[in-house]
C-alpha cells in the first residue's frame, strides 16, 4: 500500500510542485493550504504516515499547527517535517525545541526532499517494529510466567484437595502427619497464588497512578527509620535461618527523617530481603543504612547485600522490568519476576531511586536511595 503524506503549503504553485514530486515517487498525497484546513483533513481522512508543513501561513502558522497535532494522542507519533523559506538559526532552533523531526529550507532539490522523507518514514517504521517486538516479548513473558507460576500452585491445591477428598471417603485420618502434609501443600499453593494476584494488582496501580494517590494520602514524616528497618529485618530472620544464612544489620542510631508511606517502604525493603534469602545458598545477608549529605541535598541509603548467585551483566539492564527473570525457561525461581519492578516503583514514588551492584557467583547489593526531609 502507498504511504500517505499530508502537505500543507499556502503557495499554490509550490504545493502543486511538491504534490507532483511525491506522487511520482509513489506516495499518496493529501494537501491543505493552511493549518486550519490541514486539521480538517486530518479529522476527515485516514491518518497520514508523515506531515510536511510550511511555517509562515495565514490563519494558522506551522508552529501552531504542529502544537495542535501533537495535542492529539492519535497523531502524536506522526513524523513531522517543516518546509520553509526562512532558514534563520532562530527559526530552526524553535522548530527543534518543539520536537519537529526535520527542517528543510526552500529552495530545495527534489531529491533532497525525497531523501529526508524516506529517512523519516524508515526511522518511524524501525521504532514501530521495536515497539511491536517489545509487546510480543511482554506477552511471551506473561505467558511463560503464567505457565510457571500459576500452574505450580494450582497443581498443589488441586492434587492435595483431591487426595483429601478421596481419603475422607476411603480411610480414616489416623495418620495425622500425612493429613498435615496435605494441608501444608494446599496452604503453600494458595499463599503463592495470593502473592501473585496482589503483585499484579500492585503493578497495575503503579501504572495507572493509583499507587501514587495512595502514597500521597498516607505519607508522613518517619523520624525513627532505624526502627522501621529493624522491624522488616526481624520479619525475615526465620527465612534466613531456614537456609543457614547469617542476617546482620549495620544501622546507625540516628538517621535523618524521611517523608514516606511506611507500608510501601516496608514492602520495598522486604522484597529485597526476600530475594536475598531466596537466591543465597551460603554466607551472610547484611542490611546497612547510611545518610549522605552534599550541598543542597541529603539522602538516606539502605543497602541489602547477599552472597548469592549474583546477576549477569546481560541481565542487569532488565532486572527492574516487570516479569523479567534471567533463564526463567531453564530455572524455576519461585516468583513472577515482578518484585524488583514493584520495589523500583515504590522507591520512585518516594522521590528516590534504586541502585544495584552484582557479580555472578559472588553476590548482589541493592541500594535504596531516598531523599531526606530537608534535602
Amino acid at each position: 500500500m502507498k504511504q500517505t503524506i499530508l502537505v500543507i503549503e499556502d503557495d499554490p504553485i509550490l504545493l502543486e510542485g511538491v504534490h507532483d514530486i511525491l506522487d511520482l515517487a509513489g506516495y499518496h498525497v493529501l494537501a491543505a493550504n493552511n493549518g486550519l484546513e490541514a486539521l480538517q483533513v486530518l479529522e476527515g481522512q485516514e491518518r497520514p504516515d508523515l506531515i510536511l508543513s510550511d511555517i509562515m501561513m495565514p490563519r494558522m502558522n506551522g508552529y501552531s499547527f504542529y502544537e495542535a497535532v501533537r495535542a492529539h494522542p492519535e497523531w502524536v507519533a506522526i513524523p513531522f517535517i517543516f518546509l520553509t523559506a526562512r532558514g534563520e538559526k532562530a527559526d530552526v532552533r524553535l522548530g527543534k525545541q518543539l520536537g519537529v523531526d526535520d527542517y528543510i529550507v526552500k529552495p530545495f532539490e527534489a531529491e533532497d526532499l525525497l531523501v529526508a522523507i524516506a529517512a523519516k518514514l524508515r526511522r518511524t517504521a524501525e521504532l514501530r517494529a521495536v515497539q511491536e517486538q517489545e509487546i510480543v516479548s511482554l506477552k511471551r513473558s506473561i505467558l511463560t510466567m503464567l505457565n510457571h507460576e500459576f500452574r505450580t500452585p494450582l497443581t498443589y491445591i488441586m492434587a492435595y484437595a483431591e487426595m483429601l477428598s478421596e481419603d475422607s471417603v476411603n480411610a480414616d485420618y489416623s495418620e495425622a502427619s500425612q493429613f498435615r502434609e496435605f494441608l501444608q501443600g494446599i496452604r503453600k499453593g494458595s499463599d503463592r497464588l495470593q502473592r501473585l494476584v496482589e503483585d499484579f494488582i500492585f503493578l497495575v496501580e503503579l501504572e495507572t497512578g493509583e499507587a501514587r494517590k495512595t502514597y500521597e494520602a498516607r505519607r508522613r514524616i518517619v523520624a525513627d527509620l532505624r526502627k522501621l528497618i529493624a522491624g522488616v529485618v526481624a520479619d525475615y530472620a526465620e527465612a534466613a535461618a531456614a537456609r543457614n544464612l547469617n542476617l546482620v544489620t549495620d544501622i546507625p542510631e540516628h538517621l535523618p527523617p524521611i517523608l514516606a508511606d511506611t507500608e510501601y517502604l516496608r514492602n520495598a525493603l522486604g522484597r529485597l530481603l526476600d530475594n536475598a534469602c531466596k537466591f543465597s545458598w551460603r554466607g551472610t545477608i547484611e542490611v546497612r543504612a547510611r545518610d549522605h549529605e552534599e550541598p543542597g541535598r541529603r539522602t538516606v541509603c539502605i543497602a541489602v547485600s547477599d552472597q548469592g548467585i549474583g546477576i549477569t551483566a546481560g541481565d542487569l539492564p532488565h532486572i527492574f522490568s516487570p516479569f523479567y527473570q534471567g533463564d526463567r525457561a531453564k530455572t524455576e525461581q519461585q516468583g513472577s519476576g515482578s518484585g524488583l519492578a514493584i520495589t523500583k516503583g515504590i522507591v520512585e514514588l518516594h522521590g528516590g531511586h534504586i541502585e544495584v551492584e552484582s557479580q555472578p557467583g559472588v553476590g548482589s547489593t541493592f541500594t535504596i536511595v531516598l531523599p531526606g526531609v530537608n534535602s
